[in-house]
């Protein structure tokens, strides 16, 4: 209970501090938000944007499960998703994993994580779409990290696939998405530079045409 009760503590001297820096700063934050960024990243407690990214409250709206995972049929990171492109207009889409992740080791670990299995297939699909690059890198930890990346890549991906992305993408031009990956280790973030008109064969399929919508 110690810690549970120094969380208010802190809460009132944050509060203090924050005050006696800009008095206006709670009523501002009050008015509304428009950030530049909609942060996509894992749950993982040692992994939090507005740190390593160093901004003010206000600029990330921020979406967070096991392993950044955007799978089809979530509701929840396509309500986000949505939201965060339609209604708040942000500039740029970061989907960003982490070295170390525990959800991607789970994975591949061949064990039973109950309902988490589900949610686990995810990345197993992944995987097995890059099988033979991922079996062919004998260190594990080359592997992980390598499937890290890939990960990272096949869900940027599948926030393209989304018809409201397409629009602002292919239509207007002012949105674009990154695939980043944090490294636990030594603190740093790395853009993998993915090349999302590169990727533009694999959507092919997804791709929404617009003289066809009624």
């Amino acid at each position: 209970m110690e810690l549970y009760q120094q969380v208010f503590e802190n809460n009132q001297k944050w509060v203090a501090s924050c005050v006696e820096k800009d008095p206006e700063y709670f009523s501002r934050m009050a008015k509304g938000q428009s950030p530049e960024f909609l942060y996509i990243g894992c749950s993982d407690s040692r992994v939090q944007p507005e740190d390593f990214m160093s901004v003010e409250p206000g600029h990330i709206f921020v979406h967070r499960n096991i392993a950044n995972v955007i799978p089809n049929n979530d509701i929840s990171a396509i309500s986000v998703i949505q939201y965060a492109v339609e209604h708040l207009g942000v500039k740029h889409i970061i989907v960003c994993g982490h070295y170390g992740c525990g959800g991607v080791k789970a994975a591949v670990s061949h064990q039973d994580f109950g309902k988490i299995n589900i949610w686990l297939r995810n990345i197993q699909d992944v995987y097995r779409l890059h099988r033979d690059e991922l079996n062919a890198i004998t260190d594990e930890e080359a592997r992980h990290r390598r499937l890290v990346d890939l990960n990272v890549r096949e869900q940027c991906l599948n926030v393209m696939k989304m018809s409201f992305v397409q629009h602002r993408y292919f239509d207007t031009r002012d949105i674009q998405i990154h695939g980043w990956v944090y490294d636990i280790e030594n603190g740093l973030v790395h853009d993998l530079q993915i090349d999302m008109e590169a990727m533009l064969r694999d959507l092919e399929l997804y791709r929404i045409d617009e003289t066809q919508t009624h």
